[in-house]
């Protein structure tokens, strides 16, 4: 465990117990040291090599000591383990020092001149332990292969030996973070009842580690998506499952330099063995192109050996260990109706209904719900204190702080449109007002048709809404998009495609997947303006940006169709989309050219009911063969030039900007359309 983490429970009878097992481990070192120097002088008097020299505990220990385990869980042998007290010793009991600098002079010889050597050595311990072998000196043996001891100096057999700091905490049965580990591996505690989606999950690998033949060589598991923190409650509660704790390490932690990598894998693996811990790589934001970064993760992976459970927005390649991948999601519909019932601490049928509501619109995790629910709860009661009742939460306030919390991040990929626009704003044919109205009652009820009444279990397929407006500019289409977001209470993004589109292979279905990814949470409504660049007729192949621009557009039907909220593109030219794209399109609205008792409507509702006129007349003006683009674009400019002479808007300001407006369309204003203005 971390620092960080939740002190456990200090069980006091085994720390004494593991106490005096470790003084008496040290006790037998001690005397082997003791004989040693006495038979410096009389070989007769020391011990035969190998005898057992431990004086027996005569009270049955709780369970095994911090040294047992050690021991057992690296496969010391009995020399190894003499070592490791030597080494020990000199920290934990004064008399050590001197004996070892005793023994030092009787195993090399003591010259005049020589300085004391107060520390354990190699050599020391083939000489003075019992059951000595050179093969415990190897990098490969468990004391230096697990920097359990570190050799100080040059020399193998007379540099000074030490014990590593964590390796003695860990026997005097203290547990703590490694502290070359702190700050990079932190503790996760998942201290919420799962849901059962992710319950199962955490069940599912939990007995794959439990029946895994080889202990200490468990499979790695994948978590996959880009539901973060539902992957780490269920990596926690895994762990905790088998009886392990999590720690988190980040893949921007791991060092690339193979020399560098070697010493943190196997701090990394020693510490997960002493601190009975799993490690949790978060990968979600590792980059696949930085090869140098990818490559010293997939090395980690691969020679780490214990539990690694590794997030990740989409699948590692495997190499050269068994991995199993599973897909984290969201907690499913019925499940978050659940959570928001539980956050809001409601009951009754009303709080069903507004549970569904919620849960239908944003997919949030379980963490964002008990988070919004808190916020909610908090806003009910402001101002008033005391009250023993939680307060009754705003079913209006609730939807605007679960809209603020899901909001997706794309600032430098969409514009957020504020919906000002209402239905009555709009001067559109009845079959398209007809047809807008629907689009909002599939969004709207989409939860009962999908899941209450099975569509969603029957075919996975075509269950994203989408809608094509299609008209020449200046339509309405713009202002239709703002209607139905305004209608549905949700965030309108309109999609930069200049910056979403790149000439690069593959950037350009990266950026698609940031702007779903980013919006699904909340559902919000994507108006995907000119579109037809976009989404056009797919050319044929004739070279590998041909292929990889088609496959692109095959991602964009793939992630439309799946998407949980409304998807709106625009074009002027229906004619120009790819017929495999619209085939999946579910409604298709025309936006026509208005007609001259349509233009006339637009101009009596043009102007703020603040802005000043006198005269207009809104049958001539309609005469201005334009869209209600146009007519805005020269109602704005009359009303500068009326402003600029401090004068309400007449005929002859509106009669210049119309001039304008033709100048800049290229096209002549004929006397017919302007005749009688002023």
């Amino acid at each position: 465990m971390s620092a960080q983490a939740e002190a456990p429970a200090i069980d006091l009878e085994w720390l004494e117990s593991n106490r005096r097992d470790l003084l008496s481990a040290l006790a037998e070192v001690r005397r082997r040291l003791e004989h040693y120097l006495a038979a410096a002088d009389d070989s007769s008097s020391m011990p035969a090599r190998g005898a057992e020299m431990r004086e027996p505990r005569e009270d049955a220990a709780p369970s095994p000591s911090a040294l047992e385990s050690l021991c057992a869980v690296f496969r010391l042998s009995a020399f190894e383990r003499h070592v490791l007290l030597l080494c020990a010793g000199v920290e934990l009991d004064s008399s050590f020092a001197s004996l070892c600098a005793a023994a030092q002079d009787a195993v090399q010889g003591a010259r005049e001149g020589d300085a004391a050597r107060p520390y354990p050595t190699f050599s020391l311990a083939l000489a003075a332990l019992g059951e000595p072998h050179w093969s415990a000196l190897t990098p490969v043996a468990p004391l230096r292969q697990w920097r359990l001891i570190e050799v100080a100096g040059d020399g193998l057999m007379t540099s000074p030996l030490r014990i590593d700091e964590r390796v003695l905490h860990y026997l005097a049965g203290i547990q703590h973070m490694d502290a070359r580990l702190a700050g990079m591996v932190a503790a996760v505690k998942n201290s919420e009842e799962l849901v059962p989606s992710h319950r199962l999950l955490a069940e599912r690998i939990a007995a794959l580690w439990m029946e895994n033949p080889e202990p200490y060589l468990l499979p790695v598991v994948q978590l996959n998506g880009s539901e973060i923190l539902s992957k780490e409650a269920v990596a926690s509660r895994a762990a905790e499952s088998v009886g392990l704790s999590l720690g988190k390490l980040s893949a921007h932690a791991i060092p690339s330099a193979p020399a560098d990598l070697e010493a943190f894998a196997r701090l990394c693996e020693r510490e997960a063995i002493l601190g009975r811990m799993a490690i949790y790589l978060d990968c979600h934001d590792l980059d696949p192109s930085d090869s140098s970064r990818a490559g010293a993760t997939a090395r980690l992976i691969e020679s780490f050996k214990g539990g690694v459970i590794v997030g990740s927005r989409a699948r590692l390649r495997e190499r050269g260990r068994l991995m199993v991948a599973l897909d984290v999601t969201k907690p499913e519909t019925a499940e978050q109706v659940g959570l928001w019932r539980a956050a809001l601490k409601a009951k009754g049928n009303d709080s069903k209904r507004i549970a569904k509501k919620l849960a239908s619109q944003f997919n949030l995790s379980q963490a964002a719900i008990r988070s919004a629910g808190l916020e909610a709860m908090s806003l009910a009661s402001a101002g008033k204190p005391g009250q023993r009742r939680p307060a009754k939460v705003s079913e209006d306030a609730l939807w605007d702080i679960c809209r603020a919390h899901t909001r997706p991040r794309l600032e430098d990929l969409a514009e957020r449109i504020e919906p000002r626009a209402g239905r009555d704003d709009l001067i559109l044919p009845e079959a398209q007002k007809e047809a807008l109205a629907e689009i909002v009652l599939h969004v709207r009820n989409r939860a009962t048709v999908y899941e209450d009444w099975g569509f969603a279990a029957r075919s996975p397929r075509g269950l994203g809404i989408t809608a094509l407006f299609a008209g020449a500019s200046g339509t309405g289409k713009t202002m239709a998009a703002e209607v139905v977001a305004g209608e549905l209470r949700l965030d309108l993004y309109r999609i930069d495609l200049s910056s979403v589109v790149s000439k690069y292979i593959g950037e350009t279905e990266k950026n698609l997947r940031r702007v779903f990814d980013a919006a699904d949470e909340g559902g919000a409504v994507l108006l995907f303006d000119e579109a037809d660049a976009l989404f056009g007729k797919r050319s044929e192949v004739k070279d590998s940006h041909d292929r990889y621009a088609n496959i692109e557009v095959g991602y964009l039907l793939q992630r439309m169709e799946s998407y949980k909220g409304l998807a709106i593109l625009t074009s002027n030219f229906k004619e120009a989309m790819d017929t495999a794209f619209l085939r999946r399109i579910r409604f298709l609205v025309q936006f026509p050219f208005p007609d001259a008792a349509r233009r006339a409507e637009i101009w009596k509702r043009i102007f703020p009911r603040e802005t000043p006129t006198e005269g207009l007349d809104a049958a001539k003006l309609a005469r201005v063969n334009v869209t209600g683009g146009s007519i805005r674009n020269i109602a704005l400019n009359a009303a500068f030039l009326a402003a600029e002479e401090g004068e309400p808007v007449r005929m002859r300001h509106l009669l210049r900007a119309t001039r304008s407006e033709y100048a800049k369309l290229e096209r002549p204003l004929t006397e017919a359309e302007i005749g009688g203005w002023i």
